[in-house]
């Protein structure tokens, strides 16, 4: 199986909102690695690294987030997996 990684920019109102550690929650258990993390300009950034089907299913949470969460626009890049991250984590 070929793995990917995909970068996600989710903007709206996605700090504050618990986003980083429920994203961490669902990645896990969909068995990705890489790490979530809130950006200066009030976007939040999930990188993860898996299977193609999983990041869909990342992407798909992503679009809603956690229930305080308001996701206006979601930017997406895909590049080839480095296998750099050994888990999922919050920075």
């Amino acid at each position: 199986m070929t793995y990917q990684r995909r970068t996600l920019l989710i903007s709206g109102k996605v700090q504050g909102v618990s986003y980083r550690a429920t994203a961490a929650d669902k990645a896990t258990s969909l068995g990705l690695t890489g790490y979530a993390r809130n950006l200066p300009d009030g976007r939040v950034e999930v990188v993860a690294e898996g299977a193609p089907e999983s990041l869909d299913s990342l992407r798909q949470w992503c679009e809603d987030g956690p229930p305080a969460a308001v996701v206006e626009n979601i930017d997406s890049s895909e590049t080839a997996a480095t296998g750099e991250f050994n888990d999922f984590g919050v920075w």
